[in-house]
């Protein structure tokens, strides 16, 4: 079990893990927070949200000098002191988003797909599928590498979508609320893979892990770090993940933030006097 003291990274997915499904709190996170801050662990929001929703919640997270991985690892974006002199402050990983929607309504007027992404309508139907205030909806529209659908067509049409996508070099993402369109071979897993690497290089000696998310778009991630926590999800999607080290998955018995500090409290025991 790792120790608050070791050399540790943890990457976090949001909606459903570090933030409340509903009403998307993570005040029940807060004293995990707090140790995780005093301690300089970097904590890595780790997404499908976009650059600019992350941005905002860096800052009331007290996080923007970390890096964060956004569009479900499609994009990851580095803090000014990362970057070399002809360095951009984000990588992006595949297609881009004109790209990727240029394909979409191709792909749709071909052959009649029942769906609906992002770029199809307007602020306030996605603040009705999200949650969000349209003000927030209009954040999360703000998109460079990845396109958000709403389905509702049949399974056999899905599966000839999945295929045409895949002609195209797009892949289909499955996360808390939406299939997310980007880039094949992107993915959560392969950005916090290569932010580890980083990690490793700058600190000169080995990282270890922690991985928390709810969804299927979090099992890339899962199963390339140390620790891995599936926080319980407001879904019934299966969560397998192909690893050898059963010690090192927790499966939570709660939602959203209490579960994800329910996971960290599972794997990195507290100093003594901090009980």
């Amino acid at each position: 079990m790792p120790y608050l003291d070791d050399p540790l990274i943890i990457f976090t997915d949001l909606d459903g893990s570090l933030l409340d499904h509903h009403d998307y709190s993570w005040q029940p996170a807060q004293p995990w927070l707090d140790k995780l801050s005093a301690a300089k662990i970097p904590l890595i929001l780790t997404t499908s949200k976009t650059s600019a929703e992350v941005a905002t919640l860096q800052s009331a997270l007290h996080l923007t000098h970390q890096p964060f991985i956004a569009e479900n690892g499609a994009m990851i974006h580095l803090p000014p002191d990362w970057r070399t002199a002809d360095e951009v402050p984000f990588y992006i990983n595949g297609a881009g988003y004109s790209e990727i929607r240029q394909t979409l309504v191709e792909l749709r007027q071909r052959y009649d797909f029942e769906f609906r992404g992002f770029g199809d309508v307007t602020p306030k139907q996605v603040a009705v599928w999200t949650g969000l205030s349209e003000q927030e909806a209009e954040l999360a529209m703000q998109r460079v590498a990845s396109e958000p659908l709403v389905w509702f067509g049949n399974d056999l049409d899905f599966a000839h979508l999945k295929k045409c996508l895949a002609r195209e070099g797009l892949a289909l993402t499955r996360g808390g609320r939406f299939w997310h369109v980007m880039a094949a071979g992107a993915g959560k897993g392969q950005a916090v893979q290569w932010l580890s690497d980083r990690y490793q290089q700058k600190r000169g000696q080995a990282v270890i892990s922690i991985g928390l998310g709810d969804g299927p778009n979090d099992l890339s991630m899962l199963e390339v770090v140390n620790y891995a926590v599936v926080v319980k999800g407001h879904h019934d999607h299966e969560m397998p993940l192909h690893r050898d080290d059963i010690s090192g998955v927790f499966r939570t018995s709660e939602f959203g933030p209490h579960g994800w500090s329910q996971g960290l409290s599972h794997f990195i025991p507290l100093f003594k006097g901090q009980i």
